[in-house]
């Protein structure tokens, strides 16, 4: 299934970076399936191998070699820059679209290497690439995760095949900006469900810096540490998220108030000055391409969705970790769908969520077949004392 996906992305797309991809992606994920059906004892391990090799490294390596990559790699590479040069990443007059900075400020921190590499040694530039740390940030969250999880989960070997499947390994080869906001969800996620409330708040201090579309998860993680913690915990990590967010975004606002409202709120909503390049026909979209009537329309349901989220989250808050992400998931894709401007690919960061908080819980939910055995027999033998022994 994967390798058919993959293999539509050369007929279909118009983006050279994800024709790259899908042709290497494809050869990657049938060669996988190859290695699964020749060899019962190795295959599975080797598979998942190869299929990373083919869906991630390659097209990776290749792309940043060749310069190849999504537009908001740029735009998160000259946000660095500017961070550098001027205190924020927002130009004052953009001159065209791929000049609008449509992030928070911590988003230029990924692109702090490509600055500091920008007139160097011509092959450490390749080092400045944004993806790169994109990808690096996104890996130590979901190692951090497990961690703070006590190292449950299905292992790596289940860990490589989600970073080898399609809804990691498209964007991780050809944008990579979402993926450390997704990560930081996890860790947050994962904080939270271990009863960690300002290390919780910190990680969601750092994705809600990085774009608006993380504020969502402040509600989430509240109401699971408010069930699992208590309000007080709830409070103390949902204070830490917001107070560490102000002071991300403190200083481009007091420095480029105007910008930032532009770039960042406006430009993705549809009202800026520049037409964004988000404008799949998801229902938001559709309803905005009406006009100012439809824009409306498209806004009013979004905000009926955020409503209809807390509402439920007040109602019956997440009890644990796969409710909570699955929460967070259902108000994404409400977020996603309902927006008056989007892509298919955003959909890629609830399905993520989703799909990581059932791999980190599923051993907990059954014990190993061994410990069952072996906790039945310590039940089942007599105990002996005195002279019986």
């Amino acid at each position: 299934m994967a390798a058919v996906w993959a293999a539509a992305f050369p007929v279909v797309s118009s983006l050279g970076p994800h024709r790259v991809w899908g042709a290497s992606a494809c050869v990657g994920y049938l060669c996988a399936a190859v290695a699964v059906l020749s060899w019962r004892s190795l295959g599975r391990a080797v598979s998942v191998w190869i299929a990373g090799i083919g869906a991630v490294l390659v097209p990776l390596v290749v792309l940043v070699l060749t310069g190849g990559a999504q537009s908001e790699v740029g735009v998160v590479e000259r946000a660095g820059l500017l961070t550098v040069r001027q205190g924020t990443p927002y130009l004052a007059d953009p001159q065209a679209v791929v000049e609008v900075t449509p992030y928070l400020p911590g988003m230029a921190l990924f692109g702090l290497p490509g600055a500091v590499v920008a007139d160097g040694w011509e092959p450490l530039r390749y080092l400045g690439d944004a993806r790169l740390w994109c990808a690096a940030a996104f890996l130590c969250c979901l190692w951090a995760a497990g961690r703070v999880l006590g190292g449950r989960g299905t292992g790596q070997l289940v860990g490589a095949a989600l970073i080898a499947s399609p809804v990691v390994g498209l964007p991780l080869a050809v944008s990579g900006v979402d993926l450390p906001l997704t990560g930081l969800l996890c860790l947050a996620l994962a904080l939270a469900a271990r009863h960690r409330p300002v290390a919780a708040g910190l990680a969601l201090a750092l994705a809600c810096s990085l774009k608006w579309t993380a504020w969502p998860a402040l509600a989430v993680v509240a109401a699971l540490l408010a069930h699992r913690a208590g309000l007080g915990a709830a409070l103390r990590g949902t204070g830490v998220a917001v107070a560490g967010t102000v002071l991300a975004v403190l200083p481009s606002a007091l420095l480029a108030p105007g910008p930032l409202v532009e770039q960042v709120f406006a430009f993705p909503t549809g009202r800026g000055e520049w037409e964004t390049p988000a404008a799949s026909p998801l229902p938001g979209r559709l309803l905005a391409d009406l006009g100012p009537f439809g824009w409306y329309a498209a806004m009013t349901l979004l905000a009926a969705g955020g409503v209809a989220v807390a509402v439920s989250l007040w109602v019956r808050p997440p009890t644990g970790l796969v409710p909570a992400a699955d929460r967070l998931a259902v108000g994404l894709c409400t977020a996603f769908l309902l927006a008056p401007a989007g892509r298919f690919g955003y959909l890629a960061l609830p399905v993520l969520l989703s799909v990581w908080a059932r791999l980190a819980e599923a051993p907990s939910r059954v014990a190993p077949a061994r410990s069952r055995v072996v906790a039945a027999g310590s039940a089942a033998r007599p105990v002996l004392v005195g002279g019986d022994r």
